[in-house]
């Protein structure tokens, strides 16, 4: 069964945060905020990678504003607003590929080539979010899924009570439980191939996203609110 989109992006979601965090010390790319964690272990430690922390989340909450008000002005032209913002992240995830084979390995994440790599990164991911929100609300996040466990966990319990079997929380279960599995996958396959493959690895992340802008099927969405 091809998979839909949101669960295209969930993969990549995994595997870009698992490849960054394996790749510039700790840094996440897609959720962001859980550098505010590793920002404070590395000044505790003393460790490499604070700036790259700090600077993650107000690069990613520039590149949402700017995506969004390009999205806005995507949809007075008629354009298609969705495949345009999946082939900019493509982009972005093509260009920070190209870096991390061409500049890396990073032995300081606050180095210059690093920075630049991990931040080019962190807008490919920040894409996908915007986009994600817009155009896939009704699916998971695809990026972080501690709510979306949360609600299985819920969803679950609620159906131990004996719940008719046309309720939407099982319709939500099989959503929802995809899109934590695309995400474990997209982890698991990244840290696999980083260690057999090392860098090379986040060339894998653009592929995903060519093929699903190249399957119409995939793509075929409802429009923006």
């Amino acid at each position: 069964m091809r998979p839909s989109l949101a669960q295209l992006l969930s993969f990549v979601g995994g595997y870009v945060d698992t490849v960054g965090f394996l790749a510039l010390q700790g840094l996440f790319t897609a959720h962001v905020t859980g550098n505010f964690v590793t920002f404070g272990a590395a000044l505790v430690h003393g460790a490499a990678g604070a700036w790259a922390k700090l600077l993650a989340l107000p690069v990613f909450c520039i590149a949402v504003l700017l995506t969004r008000l390009a999205s806005h002005r995507l949809e007075r032209a008629g354009r298609p607003v969705l495949c345009i913002l999946l082939w900019a992240q493509l982009a972005f995830l093509a260009i920070g590929a190209a870096l991390a084979v061409t500049l890396g390995p990073f032995a300081n994440a606050d180095r210059i080539d690093a920075l630049l790599t991990g931040m080019v990164l962190v807008v490919a991911m920040a894409i996908q979010n915007t986009a994600h929100r817009a155009h896939l609300a009704d699916a998971p996040p695809s990026t972080l899924m501690t709510g979306t466990t949360t609600q299985i966990m819920i969803d679950l319990a609620d159906l131990l009570r004996g719940l008719p079997t046309d309720h939407p929380a099982r319709r939500r279960i099989a959503r929802m439980a995809a899109a934590v599995a695309a995400f474990a996958f997209g982890c698991g396959l990244a840290a696999l191939l980083y260690y057999l493959v090392g860098l090379s690895a986040v060339a894998l992340a653009p592929v995903v996203i060519l093929a699903a802008v190249a399957d119409p099927g995939v793509t075929r969405l409802a429009p923006a609110p």
